[in-house]
């Protein structure tokens, strides 16, 4: 794994990660990209159910082998006195907490914010859960897909007069959890610079969808439109969308800047399309658009989409295919950008997975540790926090660890 030279921006920050599966976890993956000592606390058994989500090798999924590198694992049953005892003297000395349990759940524990914050004043701790720690949703259970959908998100998505769809990934959970990094990163420089004190940051899955959703809102406030379903196109602004090739690929073309809209018609030989002055600016397209995306559909049709590619390429005109995984991993930029890095996992796997973003010129993240076994780093992390080998074996015992 690589040995940055120079510390890492986030090096000497303790996270405790309570959460499991996807927003709190991708939380503390990001944030141990970056140099923070993560500590991830598994249930006893199974662990976080991550593991043995969708595909596996040797039991375990190579999902794990991406949301939890960099981590320590350990076991600790948070539903046992002793068990919170060792999470308290843990949070005690970090710097971070976070979790994504129904809101109440950590209450339930003697884990709250309330109790948190009294035994260290200064933590930071992210809560995110399907509906935020407060209003008339609260308790409700709550997955990224339910954020999605109330969000608005899913409503825009797919073609219309037909079922909404979802996207191919948990993007609600994954939107939460970045905005909790943001939100943690904050805190701790409020804390470090404004010598402020520790706070927590709340935030609800469909807040985070939301927050993506661009002019829906006052659209909707000033117009009375609700923006629906377009398919491959985006609303009001054209051209904008997925043509089919000769080749049964699609292409995106996005020509929709007055000059690149210019460029692209002298392109496809439509100079008569290039020319006319009410196509000159988006609203004049944006009434034309059905008779242009059938111009763009027709030219593409008699193109196979490395020509499409070479043609938009040579007349500057945005346009790119639709990747599988099969072509993130043969593309020369993703190699080029250090978009793949390659792992050996603890189980002897060598596996490509995704590489660190974002990219930081002079203290970049990097992958340190591959992602752990169930804990095997429970003993460390009690021994470092004074617990001796007589108390670690009674905790053993009583299936606390």
């Amino acid at each position: 794994m690589a040995s940055p030279a120079s510390p890492l921006p986030l090096a000497g920050v303790k996270v405790v990660e309570l959460g499991q599966l996807i927003a709190g976890p991708f939380a503390g993956k990001t944030l141990a990209d970056f140099g923070a000592e993560v500590v991830k606390i598994e249930p006893p058994g199974e662990g976080d159910p991550l593991r043995t989500w969708r595909l596996l090798y040797q039991g375990t999924s190579v999902w794990w082998q991406v949301q939890s590198r960099n981590k320590q694992s350990m076991v600790l049953d948070l539903r046992k006195p002793e068990g919170q005892e060792v999470a308290r003297r843990l949070i005690r000395e970090a710097d971070v907490v976070i979790e994504n349990f129904r809101p109440g759940t950590m209450e339930s524990w003697g884990l709250g914010w309330t109790d948190l914050s009294q035994l260290n004043p200064g933590l930071v701790m992210l809560r995110i859960s399907g509906y935020g720690q407060t209003g008339p949703y609260r308790d409700l259970p709550g997955f990224g897909v339910i954020g999605e959908a109330m969000g608005g998100l899913r409503h825009i998505t797919g073609e219309p007069g037909r079922v909404p769809v979802r996207v191919g990934v948990s993007i609600g959970d994954s939107l939460a959890s970045l905005h909790g990094v943001i939100g943690v990163l904050m805190a701790l420089y409020h804390r470090k610079v404004n010598g402020g004190k520790g706070q927590f940051i709340d935030i609800g899955l469909y807040e985070a969808v939301f927050n993506m959703m661009e002019s829906t809102l006052p659209e909707y406030d000033a117009f009375g439109v609700v923006r629906e379903r377009t398919g491959s196109a985006l609303p009001g602004i054209v051209p904008t969308n997925a043509y089919l090739c000769k080749n049964d690929h699609y292409v995106l073309v996005a020509g929709n800047g007055d000059s690149i809209f210019k460029r692209l018609m002298e392109a496809i030989g439509r100079s008569d399309l290039a020319t006319d002055p009410d196509l000159a600016h988006n609203e004049g397209r944006v009434r034309r658009v059905e008779e242009l995306d059938r111009v763009i559909g027709a030219w593409t049709a008699t193109q196979s989409i490395e020509e499409v590619l070479e043609a938009m390429t040579k007349a500057r005109v945005p346009a790119g295919r639709i990747y599988s995984a099969k072509d993130i991993v043969e593309d020369p930029h993703y190699a080029a950008r250090g978009m793949i890095e390659e792992i050996v996992t603890r189980d002897g796997l060598t596996l490509k997975t995704p590489g660190v973003v974002p990219k930081l010129s002079e203290t970049p993240g990097s992958i340190r540790t591959t992602a752990p076994r169930l804990g095997e780093d429970t003993e460390a992390v009690l021994e470092r926090l004074g617990y001796t080998a007589e108390q670690i074996a009674a905790l053993r015992a009583a299936g606390v660890i």
